[in-house]
């Protein structure tokens, strides 16, 4: 028990950056969180050392993810309507809103290692490293693939490499 208290303090960090890119919600993300190491504490005889533990740690969390989103769209959309903050004009909205979805429609249509790479560093935070971490890859791998894919991005989504 006193190695997987270790394994959290090391790896929830992680595993919660990984959690927000992926549910863009700050609760959801940390109530994932937990309920991974609970998972991980359930099935840490089935851990065979064959990847990094961090890694691990996020397939349980992506697998929680998943069942996330099932269980929530199955109950629908919530009953109660938060009240709006007040912010910009409709006007001003609408285009930010727009600029938002024609990025996130370019995002959405980069090849999955970079969609995910991504997603971890500019929704999660996550530093280089830590996104090689996750991936299975290097530090540097990271590094290069979020710059080729700033730079489709920055192309409009277009680019003669992959």
């Amino acid at each position: 028990m006193e190695d997987m208290e270790k394994v959290y303090q090391q790896h929830a960090r992680t595993v919660y950056k990984f959690l927000l890119a992926k549910t863009r919600d700050e609760h959801l993300a940390e109530e994932l969180t937990q309920e991974t190491f609970y998972q991980a504490v359930r099935s840490v005889d089935r851990f065979d050392g064959s990847c990094k533990v961090s890694v691990w740690l996020c397939q349980i969390a992506k697998h929680l993810w998943y069942q996330s989103l099932r269980k929530r769209k199955r109950e629908g959309p919530p009953l109660e309507e938060l009240p709006e903050a007040p912010g910009p004009s409709a006007e001003e909205g609408l285009l930010e809103q727009e600029g938002r979805m024609d990025l996130l429609k370019l995002v959405h249509g980069l090849p999955e290692a970079q969609r995910e790479v991504v997603y971890l560093r500019a929704f999660g935070g996550l530093s280089f490293r830590e996104i090689g971490d996750v991936m299975g890859k290097t530090e540097t791998w990271a590094r290069v693939t979020f710059y080729r894919s700033k730079e489709k991005l920055r192309n409009g989504g277009a680019s003669d490499e992959e």
